[in-house]
């Protein structure tokens, strides 16, 4: 348990806004630190949430594909080579 001395202006925002969000000091106080927490922590990458990397499209892949601009131009060379197909 902890316990804090807020002067009196702090005392007032904190009154607002428990007023005004419907809860209690200790729930606000949770919300709170846990918003920060989730700031202050590195983001995962696409691969760390969903569990590791997909093995079969990294199979064939060029090394240099961590580059934005190759994998814009590689995902352009294919739309072509698509779209030269159809037609």
């Amino acid at each position: 348990m902890i316990s804090i001395n807020l002067d009196r202006e702090t005392e007032i925002y904190l009154a607002e806004i428990i007023t005004q969000e419907n809860t209690t000091s200790e729930e606000l106080l949770k919300q709170l630190i846990y918003q920060h927490w989730q700031t202050i922590k590195p983001r995962q990458t696409l691969a760390q949430r969903r569990g590791k990397h997909p093995e079969n499209l990294l199979q064939d892949a060029a090394p240099d594909l961590s580059l934005r601009e190759n994998r814009k131009n590689i995902v352009a060379e294919h739309i072509q080579n698509r779209h030269q197909k159809c037609n």
